[in-house]
C-alpha cells in the first residue's frame, strides 16, 4: 500500500490549511487506496476570524489546530521521516504561506519552517514524489530555487502574476495553468496544481486537485525519482 504524507498548517483558508483542499487531497488519496498519516508543525499562528476575516489578537496551536481536519490522526512534523512514506502532500490555504514559512508577509525573500525545509530537501533528495497545490507550491520554489542555492524547479500557482514574479525571483519557474489541471516537473517529481489561486467553484477545485494526485502516485507506481 502506498503511504503518503500531508503536511497541514491549520484548520482554515485565512490562518490555516484551505478545508476544501485538503479534504479534497484526503479525499483522493482514500480513493486511490494510500494509506495517510497526516503532519503539522508544533507552532504558534495568529489566528483569524473567519466571519469578520479579521485578525482576534489570539494565537493557536498549528498542530491543534490540523488536528481538526486529521479528526485528531495527527502527529508533530518533527515525527515525519521521508524514508517511512512514498510521497508528501501540501495542501494550500493562508497558513502554508503564514505557517509554513512567511511568504504571506516576505514574498521572495521569505525563510521556510526549519521542519518544512528539511521535508522538502528529504524527499526531493531521494526521488519521492512532492505535490503542492494553491500558494504551497512558492515552499518548494524557494527551498529548491536557485536563490536558495539550488537548481530551481517548476510550479504552477495558475497566472497569478505577483506570485509567479515572487517565485522567479526565487529563481524557480511558474508554469500557467488552470485550475483543473496539474503540472509535473519531471526533473524535480515536484507535482502542482493551482486550486483556489484561481478563481474557481469547489468542484473545479476537487478536479485539479484529483489530477495532482493521480499523477503523483502514477509517480510513485512507475518509481520514478530524482534521487541522488
Amino acid at each position: 500500500m502506498t503511504k503518503v504524507a500531508v503536511v497541514l498548517s491549520g484548520c482554515g483558508v485565512f490562518d490555516g490549511s484551505e478545508i476544501h483542499e485538503a479534504v479534497s487531497v484526503l479525499t483522493h488519496l482514500s480513493r486511490h487506496g494510500a494509506r495517510v498519516q497526516c503532519f503539522a508543525p508544533d507552532t504558534q499562528l495568529d489566528e483569524i476570524d473567519h466571519l469578520a476575516q479579521k485578525p482576534t489578537g489570539h494565537k493557536r496551536s498549528v498542530l491543534v489546530e490540523s488536528a481538526r481536519i486529521a479528526r485528531g490522526d495527527i502527529k508533530p512534523l518533527d515525527q515525519l521521516k521521508s524514508k517511512q512514506f512514498d510521497a508528501v502532500v501540501f495542501p494550500g490555504g493562508f497558513g502554508a504561506a503564514k505557517n509554513l514559512c512567511d511568504f504571506a508577509t516576505k514574498g521572495p525573500d521569505c525563510t521556510v519552517n526549519p521542519q518544512v525545509k528539511r521535508v522538502i530537501n528529504e524527499f526531493h533528495e531521494e526521488g519521492k514524489p512532492i505535490a503542492l497545490c494553491c500558494i504551497a507550491p512558492v515552499i518548494a520554489a524557494k527551498v529548491l530555487g536557485k536563490a536558495s542555492g539550488g537548481l530551481g524547479c517548476a510550479v504552477t500557482i495558475g497566472s497569478d502574476k505577483a506570485t509567479a514574479s515572487a517565485i522567479a525571483k526565487m529563481g524557480s519557474t511558474n508554469i500557467d495553468h488552470d485550475v483543473t489541471a496539474a503540472h509535473c516537473d519531471d526533473d524535480n517529481n515536484i507535482i502542482t496544481t493551482p486550486a483556489y489561486m484561481c478563481d474557481a467553484k469547489i468542484h473545479e477545485v476537487y478536479e485539479g486537485i484529483g489530477r495532482m494526485i493521480e499523477q503523483t502516485l502514477e509517480r510513485v507506481a512507475s518509481g520514478a525519482g530524482v534521487a541522488k
